[in-house]
């Protein structure tokens, strides 16, 4: 049985502007408030640039060699393979910037994963369309999934320290709705915090127990690798990280959503990543090696390329992306988050992914949202990975056809290089 869709969706069309907010860059926390607010914690990405621009990208071929599991992606039968309502919401409430487009015109083949009506996760795949390859399957014993923001889980794992594999405990945080239906098969969300984060600050500050119950998920939320276990960042994205590195969160990645699918129901059709800083970094290395597990990404102040962060890799799968970052004054330590944000947002055009572009004018801050009234604060991102199941067509998104729902912040379009950036006061960088 597919996820139940949310009762109040219809009405969601209808809320007024989004506070889509996140932190920005480690490090020291600006001035505190409630975990509530969507400040951020002020961290600070401490990446140190090498003169490596000419480094080599990392080889593609770790994508086939982690965790065993079959990677061939399905396609449906006649009859479609997932359950679940379809009503769709009214498309009268969403925005467009072509003023021609006609919501209601439905003529357009939509056999094969098309936007002509809008979907979302859990809705029946059409017949003939590319779905994700099977989950994957631990190799030893899952830990008892605890969820909530007081339980964190551990599975072993290994990194490299001066050329040494050690083992060592890696950490991860569940979170899921109250009360889950015995059939029900929930979509899942990596979380991956930024430099000056963890797995806590950033469930707090993405208020991700509200969102999870508001629009039925699953979000896992990891902790990074500290210094002493061998790695500089927290997550492997610079040059300097080795390959090997690399493999061993990927196959941290794989090993979380193992176990996460053999305690509940999983929606492989949607298995989404999103990161802030630091963790955008690693979610758009993970696109690229790991794509062909994920159904869309959401980069907030990331990016790919320049002298310190690995280019891109083009992915298995050409999935939607959110590219979401502070403008051309997004700067932090060594890492300029406009020059990162702008390589991946062409690298993804070129490679035939869908985009949808928001930029402010904040720098490395948290973007001056004020959260909406009746709806989760960081709904944009939410709905962005639940509109966008993993079988739709290459390049496809109802976004195009219907325009971004109307609570999504002005500076955000459809398309790279459409987005006008924000005008208006904010409170500083807060990359310290």
């Amino acid at each position: 049985m597919a996820y139940a869709r949310p009762l109040t969706l219809v009405g969601l069309l209808t809320a007024t502007s989004l506070a889509l907010t996140a932190p920005a860059c480690g490090g020291d926390e600006p001035n505190d408030t409630d975990a509530g607010t969507s400040e951020s914690d002020g961290e600070s990405d401490g990446e140190s640039s090498d003169g490596g621009a000419t480094t080599d990208g990392p080889s593609t071929e770790t994508a086939s060699t982690q965790s065993g599991s079959d990677t061939d992606g399905e396609t449906t039968t006649t009859d479609g393979t997932s359950e679940g309502p379809t009503t769709d919401p009214d498309p009268s409430t969403t925005s467009t910037s072509d003023p021609t487009t006609d919501p209601t015109d439905t003529d357009t083949d939509t056999d094969t994963g098309g936007v002509t009506e809008m979907v979302m996760c859990g809705d029946e795949p059409p017949p003939g369309a590319q779905l994700a390859p099977p989950l994957p399957t631990y190799g030893g014993i899952c830990p008892t999934i605890e969820t909530g923001i007081d339980n964190l889980n551990v599975l072993p794992g290994v990194t490299t320290i001066f050329g040494n594999d050690i083992m060592i405990d890696r950490e991860f945080m569940v979170f899921a709705p109250d009360d889950i239906g015995e059939e029900e098969q929930l979509p899942v969300i990596f979380m991956w915090h930024w430099l000056g984060g963890d797995a806590k600050g950033f469930a707090n500050r993405s208020e991700v127990e509200d969102a999870v119950n508001f629009y039925r998920f699953i979000a896992v939320i990891p902790n990074g690798r500290d210094i002493e276990q061998g790695l500089l960042f927290k997550w492997p994205f610079s040059i300097t990280d080795s390959m090997k590195q690399m493999e061993q969160d990927f196959q941290f990645f794989e090993d979380m959503l193992a176990c996460v699918a053999e305690q509940f129901g999983v929606d492989k059709e949607c298995v989404s990543s999103t990161g802030v800083s630091a963790g955008a970094l690693f979610t758009d290395q993970l696109a690229g090696f790991q794509g062909d597990r994920l159904s869309s990404i959401i980069s907030l102040s990331g990016g790919t390329g320049g002298l310190t962060v690995k280019p891109w890799t083009s992915s298995g799968h050409i999935m939607p992306a959110m590219v979401l970052w502070g403008g051309p004054d997004d700067f932090c330590i060594a890492v300029d988050f406009n020059a990162t944000s702008l390589d991946l947002e062409q690298n993804l055009q070129s490679d035939g992914h869908f985009v949808v572009e928001c930029i402010h004018n904040c720098t490395h801050a948290t973007p001056p949202f004020d959260p909406p009234m009746d709806i989760p604060t960081y709904s944009a991102m939410w709905r962005f990975f639940l509109d966008h199941p993993y079988w739709l067509e290459d390049g496809a998104s109802w976004y195009t056809d219907f325009g971004l729902p109307d609570f999504y912040p002005e500076w955000c379009a459809v398309g790279v290089g459409n987005a006008e950036i924000r005008v208006g006061e904010c409170g500083g960088s807060e990359c310290q």
